[in-house]
């Protein structure tokens, strides 16, 4: 679908707590029925249907499904970015990579619509510019960890290390969580091999 054109602003911020649970209890269904359905079989009468309230109620929060779609990766990221800080500052270098792949795994294969959602990643502008923002905030978490860890490796290749390790584990990631369990955890145990062999000529 081409969003370029398309409002996907929330239409009404929730101030109040009944409000906040109404937009809360929005984006769980929703994520539910695009788990489920995927985001092209979900339309807007269905999600307000499981939400439990009108069409013209759920209108009033989001103007349409691509709204909806934006909001749910936002908290993606959001969660995504905290656990990875998280982890990072309390995992050695030499476990991190193991830990930190296991842990956008695990996110990836289990937190709600996940796939459903970042699948569509390059035909929505708005899921790109976050995929583009939630990147380079790693990269700067990872930067620093790196300057402290390295303190010799040269800062162009330190700052390239750190965009092009979280980009490429994470996209391998987003295709082994499509494939069958057996094969995904092949993977997985593939991109950790890469992952920790390219950390080790960054120490030479």
């Amino acid at each position: 679908m081409n969003e370029d054109s398309i409002d996907v602003k929330q239409r009404r911020k929730p101030v109040q707590a009944r409000s906040r649970e109404r937009v809360s209890t929005i984006l769980r269904h929703a994520a539910e029925i695009f788990n489920e359905y995927g985001v092209d079989g979900t339309s807007m009468s269905a999600i307000a249907r499981s939400s439990d309230m009108s069409l013209a109620s759920l209108y009033r929060y989001y103007p349409n499904k691509a709204a909806i779609v934006k909001a749910i990766a936002e908290t993606h990221v959001t969660k995504m970015e905290q656990e990875l800080r998280d982890r990072l500052a309390a995992t050695d270098m030499e476990n991190a990579v193991d830990v930190l792949v296991d842990l956008y795994y695990d996110f990836y294969r289990n937190e709600p619509a996940y796939s459903a959602i970042w699948s569509g990643v390059e035909s929505m502008p708005e899921l790109r510019t976050l995929d583009l923002n939630e990147l380079y905030t790693n990269a700067r978490d990872l930067d620093a960890r790196l300057k402290q860890e390295l303190p010799g490796l040269a800062d162009e290749r330190r700052r390239s290390a750190s965009l092009l390790l979280p980009r490429s584990v994470g996209t391998i990631l987003r295709l082994a969580v499509t494939l069958p369990e057996e094969e995904a955890e092949s993977l997985v145990r593939e991109i950790k091999v890469m992952a920790q062999a390219y950390l080790a000529t960054l120490a030479n």
